[in-house]
This record gives C-alpha cells, sequence and structure tokens, in this order.
C-alpha cells in the first residue's frame, strides 16, 4: 500500500478508541487539577501508555487544544444568540461574558492561551483559536465604536486580555461580588465616558 492510499485510509478503530478515552480523561483531569494536570496521569485513566499519548498529542498545547473543541462548540452556539442582539453595546458585553466562561472552563487556562498570542507561534495549536477569538472580538469591539459606546483606543485584543484575567481570577476561587465589580471596573475602562453605565 502507498503513502497515498494510507493518508486516505480511516484511522483503525483500536487509534480512534485511544484517542477518545484518551479525550475523556484529560476532560475530566482538567476538570479536576486544571490544564498542569499530569499527563502521565491522563494516560494511565484512559489505559494507554505515555508513548501513545504522545502519538496522538505530542504537546500538552495539542491535548489542550482538541479538549477544547467542545467548549469550542458552546462558544460558538453562545455567539449565534448574540448575533440576535440589536445592541452593540449590549452584544459586546454578552460577548465577553461568553469568552469569560469559555476561558475560565479550567483552572490555569488563561496561561497557556496568553502565551499563544503573546509568542504567535503557528506550530501551537492553541494559536488559531486564539487568533480566532480576538478577532472576533475585535468585530464587535468595532461595531460598538460606531455606535459611541466603546472608546476609539480599544481593541479585541486588549478586551481578550481582559476577559483572561477575569477568567484567572475565577479560577483562584474569587466569584460574586469581586467578580461583578472587576468586571465593572473593566466595562469602565473601555466604555467611552458618557455612555451608558
Amino acid at each position: 500500500m502507498n503513502a497515498r492510499e494510507q493518508q486516505g485510509r480511516k484511522p483503525r478503530a483500536d487509534v480512534q478508541r485511544n484517542r477518545a478515552a484518551l479525550l475523556e480523561a484529560a476532560q475530566r483531569h482538567f476538570l479536576r487539577d486544571g490544564v498542569g494536570t499530569s499527563l502521565e496521569a491522563v494516560a494511565k485513566e484512559a489505559g494507554v501508555g505515555p508513548g501513545t499519548l504522545y502519538r496522538h498529542f505530542p504537546t500538552r498545547e495539542a491535548l489542550l487544544s482538541a479538549v477544547l473543541q467542545s467548549r469550542t462548540e458552546e462558544l460558538v452556539t453562545r455567539r449565534a444568540d448574540i448575533a440576535g442582539i440589536d445592541d452593540a453595546g449590549t452584544a459586546l458585553t454578552q460577548w465577553l461574558r461568553a469568552m469569560e466562561d469559555y476561558l475560565s472552563a479550567y483552572s490555569g487556562l488563561p496561561e497557556p492561551l496568553m502565551a499563544a498570542t503573546r509568542a504567535q507561534d503557528p506550530d501551537n495549536p492553541l494559536t488559531v483559536p486564539c487568533d480566532e477569538l480576538i478577532a472576533t472580538t475585535d468585530e464587535y469591539v468595532r461595531a460598538a465604536q460606531r455606535t459611541g459606546y466603546v472608546r476609539p483606543s480599544v481593541t479585541g485584543y486588549d478586551l481578550f486580555l481582559a476577559a483572561c484575567s477575569l477568567a484567572w481570577i475565577k479560577g483562584t476561587g474569587t466569584t460574586g461580588e469581586s467578580v461583578d465589580r472587576l468586571r465593572a471596573l473593566v466595562a469602565h475602562g473601555y466604555r467611552e465616558p458618557d455612555d451608558r453605565t
């Protein structure tokens, strides 16, 4: 069998099973222990050796990117709901909240995502999803700027970093009124001074 025929073949059933088991185990570990969890423990829970894990996911970022796919689908659904909002300021606020929820899915998640945006490494599997989040945020920012809701100097990247910061704070166990007050401080920073509160 030549290389072209091999590329067109579906993965073997055991390969698909191993990948699914690794993703399920990683999801559980990320939820329980955060993104810095032991990859060897993930492999052990999935019933495979570390070598199998690294064949499927050569880096922690590759595994994290694959696990985040299910969370990304939820974010896409929320974005579709937000698209029906006529008020640009409200749409931006709703998007920032959706992104904050996405970024706080696992303890420690903001760090590798912010690192991916700083490095702009095309080989890092987290770079493209981060670029997409920033581009989407920028669309909401520009729409809100056209209505005078957001200061002209604010960028989508600024608010991506703000959402990462809030998600990181939530990951420390800070909740409730403190997070609400911080969210309000961020909002007052990006809004034009004379607009809605």
